[in-house]
């Protein structure tokens, strides 16, 4: 139903405007052009991390004041499972899941 090219899909996703119709007052399209600037295309791994986890990486934890930047990142395999085992934290990844074959269903 909300694949690209399903006949229902009309039923189930919002449809915008109309692209002939045009605004009514001179305000509204101010406010619709400003709207279109002011939305970033994608929103920053920070805000996303707030979002879903109600953690704010743009602000000091201790003070809440000072702002938070990047010091280093660990790229290095040996490294990470080296900080995790240190941690007590299994250094290993979770083995990854079967992908499903053609034609199978999901489970009900």
């Amino acid at each position: 139903m909300l694949a690209p090219n399903a006949k229902l899909r009309s039923l189930a996703v919002p449809q915008g405007p109309p692209a002939h119709e045009e605004p009514a007052t001179e305000a509204a399209a101010e406010c619709e052009n400003e709207a279109a600037r002011v939305r970033p295309g994608r929103i920053s791994w920070a805000r996303l991390l707030k979002r879903v986890f109600h953690i704010d990486m743009q602000r000091c934890p201790n003070c809440g004041r000072r702002e938070l930047k990047i010091i280093a990142v660990i790229l290095a395999r040996p490294v990470i499972e080296k900080i995790l085992a240190h941690l007590g934290l299994d250094p290993q990844p979770p083995p990854k899941g079967r992908a499903r074959e053609a034609g199978q269903d999901f489970a009900a």
